[in-house]
């Protein structure tokens, strides 16, 4: 199927079949027969190009479709697991199919097709599109911090008891960059001290901090004179920095941050989902998968 593609974007140049052919090293009548059945396609050269593997050759050739494939059998299998696993908080399709190369490193789908077929044996829900302009952002003005919506925990060995733990996320809108710490709660000590932390892991100060209105960092939200946590302000002054928290009833200040907790649901909560930790520490640097 790589080399029709060849042959098709060729044809998108303009390309004879004949000196397709030639330089693909086909047989001249088998070009032809696939550029015939290319342009009578409804969906026309770029729609082919477009399709995974599996379902372009069943489209030109036929008698072969993708689900007759043994992978279709196992995916089917799957199916409802993933169905299931789809309706958990921040868990993606992605995750799922890396657990899944993982059960068939020798025989799985492209990323591309899990996709593909999972859409096409699933309703799925279609989010309207929104449109907001982007902010410029200048690299190592801003970090942005906030905790997320969700916590995690770890067990309390003598007691069984599951502590739940808050997450503090910092994010570089510029680059994108973030950092991670789980604290023990949203009390402004831990906030102050996570916030140090990710100064240091960044080895650097940028020059304003933005705080969500949090309880912690921001004592009297204002539009335009917020009254700062003590605590917080000394820490900036002493740091040399800025604090001009979020405006409140404006998401899109925040915009960055949230980005950053998103991309924390997705590659922390959900991967680590069946995990079991017995400590704070162990919370924060769990061990490596191997």
């Amino acid at each position: 199927m790589s080399k029709i593609k060849q042959l098709l974007l060729l044809k998108k140049e303009g390309v004879s079949n004949r000196k397709a052919a030639e330089l693909l090293g086909m047989n001249k009548e088998t070009a032809n027969t696939y550029v015939k059945k290319a342009k009578a396609d409804g969906l026309g050269i770029d729609g082919l190009l477009a399709l995974d593997d599996p379902i372009l050759e069943h489209r030109l050739k036929g008698g072969n479709p993708a689900y007759s494939d043994q992978r279709f059998e196992v995916f089917k299998e799957l199916l409802p697991y993933l169905q299931e696993e789809m309706k958990r908080r921040h868990v993606t399709l992605k995750l799922l199919w890396k657990d899944y190369v993982a059960e068939h490193p020798d025989d799985h789908y492209s990323l591309t097709q899990f996709r593909y077929h999972y859409s096409q044996n699933t309703v799925a829900s279609k989010d309207a599109p929104t449109t907001i302009l982007a902010d410029l952002r200048t690299g190592g003005e801003k970090l942005f911090l906030d905790f997320t919506g969700d916590t995690m925990g770890y067990v309390n060995r003598e007691t069984g008891e599951v502590v739940q733990c808050q997450a503090f996320v910092g994010s570089m809108p510029a680059s994108d960059y973030g950092y991670l710490l789980f604290v023990p709660s949203q009390r402004t000590e831990d906030f102050v001290h996570a916030a140090v932390q990710c100064l240091r892991f960044l080895g650097g100060v940028p020059k304003i901090l933005v705080p969500d209105n949090l309880k912690s960092a921001v004592v009297k939200t204002d539009r335009y004179e917020p009254s700062l946590n003590r605590v917080l302000e000394d820490m900036a002054n002493h740091y040399g920095c800025v604090v001009l928290p979020t405006r409140p009833v404006h998401p899109r200040d925040k915009a960055n941050v949230e980005g950053g907790v998103r991309l924390v649901y997705q590659r922390v909560f959900a991967e680590l989902r069946n995990e079991t930790f017995f400590s704070i520490d162990e919370l924060t640097q769990p061990p490596r998968r191997r």
